[in-house]
């Protein structure tokens, strides 16, 4: 049939009469729709937030020049609800909320170009309630814009203080990479790590305890940073007549990268940085192709540290390596009091992170899959 025909009236269109190339139409007008709606998505997100802007500066400008005082907000807020019934977000701590953001971003220049002028109102009021520093919120703001954050993990990112974490690792990157490689592999490293999502209600259910550690492998790789896929848990390689493990195999998907994780449940020993950088040397010799690939960095997480003991291995260390600790302290007395051991805890993120890798002595096909993190 030819295109044409599809106009005659009363003619049934079926899967089998339809032209060359109606799929491909379809799929792209499909994808415009969904596009053109996210943008409409955006724009109206920006302009009401330019308006709560403009509500909150009027309100902090009538307080400042004529001397209103805070009842004036109740008001305010009672007579918009019944101007507007249909309308929400014109609470009284909504309103409150409003002048908070005026007073933080003093004019409109401060506020609609930036990430924090993109971000839903949800998101805005998470960084007025947890931080007090403009800069400092306008940088979560950035990580929340660019990496999608929920409202929920921003708030967890905050709490666990991520700005102060990022790159904190001690590590021997400047020494062994070249500038700046060494930056970029710094920027991959967080000290602690912060593992709260790991919160266990039933200390007597291991069970549980091991379902809700892969309910959570999405978190867990947002723990280790942004563009973390994950590759496998407990890799096996056969290096002459001894079987080399792996605990965690990850890949940076900007930094096209393999990240070598290897976990200790105790105090860091020097010894433990030699067992990395075997590690690091098999994937970069078994796994990494040099045309494509970043050289492999290897993380090893322990639960405590002597500075000047890692300082003296990593000096002596042959391969790229960072010493971070691990932690779940952010959380308050009385979850952490139910949860499981340092060994306990330790032993179920490992098992609990299957890995995607055959056993296999040389796996020089593998490539990095699985979800990335935020």
């Amino acid at each position: 049939m030819a295109a044409r025909d599809l106009d005659r009236p009363g003619e049934p269109v079926g899967g089998s009469n339809l032209p060359a190339g109606y799929g491909e139409l379809l799929e792209q007008l499909k994808e415009r729709v969904r596009t053109s709606r996210v943008r409409a998505a955006r724009a109206a997100n920006i302009e009401l937030l330019r308006l709560y802007w403009s509500i909150g500066r009027d309100i902090l400008v009538r307080q400042q020049r004529d001397g209103w005082g805070a009842k004036i907000v109740d008001r305010l807020a009672e007579d918009l609800r019944s101007a507007f019934p249909d309308q929400r977000g014109f609470s009284r701590s909504n309103l409150h909320y409003m002048r908070a953001l005026a007073a933080a971003w003093p004019t409109e220049d401060d506020f609609v170009p930036q990430a924090v002028g993109r971000l839903p109102w949800g998101h805005v009021r998470a960084l007025l309630d947890r931080l007090d520093d403009r800069a400092t919120r306008e940088w979560y703001a950035t990580q929340a814009l660019h990496q999608g954050w929920s409202r929920d993990v921003l708030a967890n990112q905050i709490m666990s203080g991520l700005h102060t974490r990022i790159g904190a690792a001690p590590s021997n990157f400047a020494a062994q990479l070249p500038a700046p490689d060494s930056e970029l592999a710094q920027q991959l490293t967080r000290d602690p790590y912060v593992f709260d999502h790991l919160a266990i209600t039933d200390r007597a259910s291991e069970k549980a305890m091991e379902q809700g550690l892969m309910d959570r492998l999405q978190q867990t790789l947002t723990a280790f940073g942004n563009g973390m896929a994950f590759v496998g848990q407990q890799v096996r390689f056969q290096v002459g007549d001894e079987e080399m493990i792996i605990d965690l195999l990850l890949f940076h998907v900007t930094q096209l990268r393999y990240v070598v994780i290897e976990l200790k449940i105790g105090r860091f020993s020097p010894a433990y940085a030699g067992q990395l950088g075997a590690y690091v040397a098999l994937i970069d010799d078994r796994v990494r192709d040099p045309a494509i690939h970043a050289p492999t960095v290897g993380i090893l997480l322990c639960r405590h540290r002597d500075e000047q003991v890692v300082r003296y291995a990593l000096a002596g260390a042959p391969s790229p390596m960072a010493v971070a600790t691990y932690t779940y302290d952010t959380l308050p007395p009385e979850q952490r009091a139910i949860l499981p051991g340092v060994a306990e805890l330790t032993a179920a993120l490992t098992d609990a992170l299957e890995g995607t890798l055959p056993d296999a002595a040389a796996p020089a096909d593998t490539h990095p899959n699985g979800d990335q993190g935020d």
